[in-house]
Order: structure tokens, then sequence, then C-alpha cells
């Protein structure tokens, strides 16, 4: 028996319906192919999207220059080859360096943000003056005494508790004695001792003076208690104040 000729049209027409199908997979899987191919030779063989320019901010005590040396970004670099961790880490290496963020800015821009160290105090040594951060780390140093107060300390140093504790200290005060501030001298953690030059406190105050601090904490209470004794007499012809202790504040 003969099949019925629709049939048989109907049973050839399903393979080449298939094979349209597999010919339009293909081509999408090779324009997809070529997509991908042309964008991977934009971002790493083209000239279009290469490191053309270099931008640093932030920097006042690092030279752009060394800076930009240090950072080793080559010119032409493809963009997407440039290891951003790698340019902040060798970058951060500069001691008067607290922090960096490397950013990629399209086309062809990299840009270096920097947040330098900020020198609280100096340290002598061998004729020698270090300036140290809020970490007592050395962001500069020179022949010449910087016009910061002078810390003495066994070990100046990041290791120092004595150290870290004058530098704590530091940073609880007003500015107003922060600029009255001479020299500080820290034997050990608990025995803080601030040296102010004349003024002290105050316009009126006349004279140098010494404050014996003590441990870093309790800042805005021995701020007043050291303001409140240089009201009276005895505080006023005072050359020491001693709020190592503010349960016993003493004065001679």
């Amino acid at each position: 028996m003969t099949q019925p000729r629709g049939k048989e049209q109907a049973g050839r027409g399903v393979p080449a319906g298939r094979d349209r199908r597999r010919w339009r997979l293909v081509c999408a899987v090779l324009l997809v192919a070529a997509v991908l191919a042309a964008a991977a030779w934009v971002l790493l063989g083209s000239r279009l999207l290469v490191v053309r320019h270099v931008e640093v901010s932030g920097t006042h005590l690092v030279p752009r220059d060394r800076l930009v040396h240090v950072a080793r970004i080559r010119l032409g670099l493809p963009m997407v080859r440039l290891d951003t961790g790698a340019v902040a880490g060798r970058v951060r290496r500069l001691r008067e360096v607290e922090s960096v963020r490397v950013k990629r800015v399209w086309p062809g821009t990299v840009r270096i943000e920097v947040r330098e160290r900020v020198p609280l105090v100096a340290v002598e040594r061998a004729g020698r003056y270090y300036q140290l951060d809020r970490f007592a780390m050395v962001v500069v140093d020179s022949a010449q005494r910087p016009a910061l107060p002078l810390l003495t300390a066994a070990s100046p140093g990041p290791e120092d508790p004595a150290t870290l504790a004058a530098l704590q200290v530091l940073q609880e005060l007003p500015e107003s004695m922060v600029r009255r501030l001479v020299s500080l001298e820290a034997p050990s953690p608990q025995a803080v001792t601030l040296r102010l030059g004349g003024g002290g406190l105050g316009e009126d105050d006349a004279g140098p003076l010494t404050v014996v601090w003590g441990a870093p904490g309790r800042a805005a209470e021995k701020l007043r208690l050291v303001e409140a004794l240089r009201r009276t007499s005895a505080g006023r012809s005072a050359h020491t104040i001693d709020v190592s202790s503010p349960e016993v504040v003493t004065a001679r």
C-alpha cells in the first residue's frame, strides 16, 4: 500500500526544519564569538583603550615625579591589564603615604589618589629630626628642627607604647593648646608630660608651663581642671600643674 502524498511531504519537511534551526544556532554562536573576539581585541590588542595619562592627587610631601616613578605604570598598557592593587601596593611603600586608591578612568587615564601622613611631633636622633605621624611612623627627616613639638621617649617608634600614648594625648588636646606645645616627654605610657611655651593656656598667662598629664584619656576633665586652676592666684604663679590623677590636682 502506498503512503498518501501529503504525509510523505510532511515527513520530508521535518529534517529540513531541524537543519534550519541548527544553522540558526550555529550562526548565533559564530556571531557571539565574533563580538567577543572584537571586544577582546579592543580591550587587549588595540590602541583604543590603553594607558595614556596618569593623574595624581593629594600629594604635598611626595613629588609627583617620584610617586609616578614608584607606581611603575607603563604608558600604552591596555587598561584592562593594569593591576591596580599592585600599583597601590608600590605607592603605599612610600613613607609619606598613609593610604592610596588607584582607579581606571576610561578610556585611557589612571588616577592615583593619595592620603599622606601628617607629621605631629619630631624626634631628635644624632643631630637629625625625624617627624612622626599619629602611628609613630617616620614621615620625613631633616637636619633642621621643624615647627613641631619635640618628643622625648626611650624608644620612639610604632612599637613603643610610651610613644603611642604621647601621640594619643597630643590628638586629644585642643588646637589652642597644641599651638603652644613646645615638647612632650613620655618615659612611660602613664607618665606623659607637656611643656608649653610662654602664654600657657591663655593670652594673659605669663611664662612657660609644664603639665603632668599622665596617661591618655579623660582629656576634657583634665583640661577643665587646668583652666580652673590657672584662674586662681596659685595657678597663675605655678610653673607645673599635675592632673595625672584628676581626683588630686597639684600645682607648684
